[in-house]
């Protein structure tokens, strides 16, 4: 049972209450989304293929802007904020750095993922590998990643949504969960997947209103006196670089060389998985054909990193003068328990100054951030258990119609299991580390899997296996011995090295799967060339890759939109200190790379190579 603190009804002090115009933007604003679920609930419960992909006709931009909704989360803002306030701006590169990430997954395997035209990246088990270990992998991993997984996830999104009506309406985590957790269950089990993209584009629109309008009132408080006097106060002034003081190598050893040079290519994060994975890959999936899919994917990265950090980051500045200390915030709130007040609060601890119509309309923001993440998450997840576990192991002969009915009540199972886990939370930041924890040195595997033929199904349970037993090492039985930049480096470290020897040590792939896989796939690169010349008499032809697939222009591609990108950023933050001269030089970096990415009448959807597979 959760700790008692959790139900017990309390008064929490406030700075403002709801009045009825924000109660009336809040209603209307809900009944939106719900109406939207109803709508196209008909259409969602036609076949698990509709009610999970669409049936594959979703166009780039909605599904970009879709992947963007779904990260803008309740959670995101105040990871941002615990961020800010503990170390600096510049402590964002340990997300920040999942550019390259999301970069490499555009470029590199959106495409491929397209191709394999399977229902979830689950099926990619038994599409690449053979045996019974391929079967068990897909199973373990459709409840590790859908249920357990994904719970933890949903679990972080639960707590900052907690964090928020406990400070702004009084609610106890409980009446929170049920409340908000309801909400979206309902409007998550009539849309579907359907449901779920179409809303993500007014959810997105609305987040990020939101999120300007807060970080307006916020600079503009009399306690902050407007943007430059916040630029220049002592608590902020320090906090403004972009990159960390590399006299100090702790902090740049942590916030910026690790997440650069190891963390983004060797950590699966959900949102960042390397290769691409969950949400992102359900999505390519879902795409009307490839260059929809690699499309999806760089809006996704451009939108996240370059244009939604700033207005968070804005405020974390501004309630560092409001709220310097998690005392400043205990005394604002003394009804709130000290267990779960930590520096992500001092974000809703903000919000608390909005003045009427616009608390309604920064409120409906963040139930649309929230019920963008989870119900995207809820659909993914309970794709996992319906396709990858109850169709493939339970009933393999089951209708249409009893897997969508299973689909709607995975939902609600997953919906309740991640409010529960959500009742044990403590800080955004704890939840991170704990997910970078248990996907430490798991990284490379995704990446290479579709480039080297020798990677096994042995090699991925032998990954996974180890990177959870080391991550619940270090949370339950470390004490406190490393500090968490040591954790990820070591469960790096040990889990690539056990999935390699166990790479060699396996027997390999079944000849014919690998035949159908390159086949289906067409992979460039030496990591084949195995199985090309195992080929080499068959009566069939090899296939050829298509153009497109051209890897040097891929990791040209790669760093034009990573410097693209992170220009952007950095022009749109030297725009808000009144460093013009600098910003437009930034700003000119980042026209630039982009329009080279998109040179000629095609850009990169169009390479001119005639180099075969």
């Amino acid at each position: 049972m959760p700790d008692k603190r959790y139900i017990q009804k309390t008064t929490f002090t406030t700075n403002m209450r709801l009045e009825y115009i924000d109660l009336i933007i809040i209603s209307s604003f809900l009944l939106l989304i719900l109406g939207i679920g109803v709508y196209v609930s008909r259409r969602a419960g036609q076949s698990s293929a509709s009610f999970f992909l669409s049936n594959r006709q979703m166009p780039w931009w909605l599904l970009g802007v879709s992947m963007v909704a779904t990260t803008f989360s309740t959670d995101t803002p105040n990871l941002v904020t615990e961020i800010v306030r503990t170390q600096g701006i510049s402590g964002n590169w340990v997300w920040w750095a999942f550019l390259l990430t999301g970069m490499v997954t555009a470029f590199l395997y959106a495409r491929l993922w397209r191709r394999a035209g399977i229902l979830t990246d689950l099926e990619f088990y038994e599409l690449r590998y053979s045996g019974k270990a391929a079967i068990a992998v897909r199973g373990f991993r459709a409840l590790y990643l859908g249920v357990f997984f994904n719970a933890m996830v949903m679990a972080l999104v639960t707590l900052a949504a907690i964090k928020i009506s406990a400070v702004i309406l009084g609610l106890t985590p409980l009446e929170t969960v049920l409340i908000i957790g309801s909400v979206t269950l309902v409007f998550t089990t009539l849309g579907g997947f359907l449901g779920v993209v179409i809303t993500d584009l007014i959810l997105f629109v609305a987040s990020m209103a939101g999120a300007v309008a807060t970080a307006w009132v916020a600079v503009n408080l009399p306690q902050v006196g407007g943007l430059s006097e916040l630029l220049t106060h002592p608590s902020v002034a320090g906090r403004l670089d972009f990159f960390p003081d590399f006299s100090n190598w702790e902090i740049t050893l942590t916030v910026f060389i690790i997440p650069l040079a190891v963390q983004w290519w060797s950590v699966w994060y959900p949102g960042s998985e390397p290769g691409g994975g969950g949400y992102v890959a359900q999505r390519m999936l879902a795409a009307k054909d490839e260059e929809n899919a690699l499309g999806a994917v760089l809006l996704f990265q451009v939108a996240h990193y370059a244009l939604r950090p700033w207005p968070w980051i804005l405020v974390a500045l501004s309630s560092l003068i409001v709220f310097p200390d998690l005392v400043s915030i205990q005394n604002a709130f003394p009804e709130i328990d000290q267990d779960i007040i930590r520096h992500d609060l001092a974000y809703p601890a903000m919000l608390t100054f909005l003045p009427a119509g616009l608390m309604g309309l920064v409120l409906a923001s963040l139930v649309a951030a929230y019920m963008s993440t989870m119900s995207s998450q809820l659909n993914w997840g309970s794709s996992y258990v319906v396709n990858d576990f109850y169709h493939r192991f339970i009933r393999p002969d089951a209708p249409e119609r009893e897997l969508v009915f299973v689909g709607r009540l995975a939902t609600i199972l997953l919906m309740l299991l991640a409010c529960t886990f959500a009742l044990y939370l403590e800080s955004a930041m704890q939840a991170f580390r704990i997910i970078l924890t248990i996907g430490a040195g798991t990284g490379l595997l995704f990446l290479l899997r579709w480039f080297w033929w020798r990677i096994n199904a042995y090699s991925e349970i032998v990954a996974m296996l180890v990177s959870f037993v080391i991550a619940l090492y270090f949370e339950f039985g470390a004490n406190g011995a490393w500090a968490s930049h040591e954790k990820l480096l070591i469960g790096i470290c040990l889990t690539t090295v056990a999935w390699l020897v166990t790479t060699f040590l396996t027997p390999r792939t079944d000849s014919r799967t690998l035949e159908i896989f390159y086949r289906l796939i067409r992979p460039r690169g030496p990591g084949w060339q195995t199985v090309k010349d195992e080929l080499a008499d068959a009566v069939d032809p090899l296939p050829i890759s298509p153009p497109e697939d051209n890897i040097p222009q891929a990791l040209l591609n790669i760093f034009l939109g990573c410097v693209g990108t992170y220009s952007a950023l950095f022009s749109i933050g030297l725009i808000l200190y009144g460093q013009q001269p600098m910003a437009m030089f930034l700003g000119a970096i980042a026209v630039m790379s982009f329009l080279l990415l998109f040179r000629g009448r095609y850009g990169f959807l169009r390479e001119k190579n005639t180099e075969t597979g």
